[in-house]
């Protein structure tokens, strides 16, 4: 017999909190109004006044000048209509935005690539969302060649946000995946942290899981902590959202009030799971105890919101890709 669903007690929606988040900060006009041109691209892509992010990999070129960051962004190449082009949008100015989708660079490549990870924090937010957008676009791209249908071919459509199949003409879009991240603290104003099996022994983090069919935001953090930790929460309250194109994921960002504290872990999920005070946690991370979650994530800012404050801590990390990493 199935167990009945967590009942969501004191939900309470209040004002977004967490504004600044690192993958939440696009500034482009994406003018959908635009994409339905089938000229689009190529008429983009034969104006030099048109900047091209170009991704190898999931991977983009930076520059580096006066101790700031940027996205390379060139103008056209002749060549640039013979891959996946994705139309991003135009800025204030009426600059329009391209990124063109690219094999792996080669090793010894001279110039300076790196990955979302590796530069979200310290970009522009024009050039922030530039990156997460594309990335997100070229990774549904990557793993939806096929029809879900009928399993023929489908071809990019409408600047890159539409697959059309070549089969039976049905149109397929972008998928994103919402998964819920949360700050459950108990009576004791304590922060709860779990490990998840593919971590080391000293890596921590909020819980999270996806959002199933049928059921509220509010409702998926009730359950998921409820399967994962044993522990039944109320007062659900949001405080922000970015997306996560790592592959696909929109992660949602609330906080909730922990009614009891013993713990009955899905092991498959959460091997671990911790009460800490915040002296306890400032005391883990600087003594190498307690590892967090990067500035990249949601987690982090969920983590630091709580906290009162940034924290430091001696080595940054990254938690690997699968579905329960949402809570990187």
């Amino acid at each position: 017999m199935s167990k009945p669903a967590p009942r969501v007690e004191g939900v309470s929606r209040s004002s977004e909190t967490l504004l600044d988040l690192s993958l939440s900060r696009g500034t482009l006009d994406r003018a959908a109004e635009l994409r339905k041109d089938p000229d689009l691209l190529p008429r983009l892509l034969g104006d030099q006044d048109t900047r091209v992010l170009e991704l190898a990999g999931g991977s983009a070129e930076v520059e580096e000048a006066r101790g700031e960051v940027a996205l390379h962004l060139r103008p056209p190449h002749r060549g640039d209509l013979t891959g996946l082009g994705l139309f991003l949008g135009r800025d204030e100015d009426g600059t329009s935005y391209v990124a063109v989708v690219g094999d792996p660079v080669d090793e010894g490549e001279p110039r300076e690539w790196r990955s979302l990870r590796d530069v979200a924090v310290l970009l522009s937010d024009r050039d922030s969302g530039l990156f997460t957008t594309a990335l997100a676009l070229a990774n549904w791209h990557a793993k939806h060649t096929h029809c879900p249908r009928c399993g023929s071919a489908t071809t990019p459509q409408q600047g890159g946000w539409v697959r059309r199949c070549t089969n039976d003409g049905t149109e397929h879009y972008p998928r994103t995946d919402p998964a819920v991240i949360m700050s459950v603290v108990d009576a004791d104003d304590r922060l709860l942290l779990g490990r998840g099996p593919q971590w080391g022994e000293s890596r921590y983090s909020v819980l999270a899981g996806f959002v199933e069919p049928g059921e509220s935001l509010e409702a998926a953090v009730a359950r998921e902590v409820q399967e994962e930790v044993g522990v039944t929460v109320e007062d659900v309250r949001y405080l922000g959202n970015q997306p996560w194109p790592f592959p696909c994921s929109l992660m949602v960002g609330f906080t909730a009030t922990a009614k009891d504290t013993a713990f009955r872990l899905d092991e498959d999920e959460i091997v671990e799971a911790i009460w800490v005070s915040r002296e306890e946690l400032a005391r883990g991370v600087q003594e190498g105890r307690i590892g967090i979650s990067p500035r990249l994530s949601i987690a982090r800012r969920l983590i630091e919101h709580w906290y009162g404050g940034e924290i430091d801590q001696p080595v940054e990390w990254t938690a690997p890709n699968r579905p329960t990493e949402q809570k990187d």
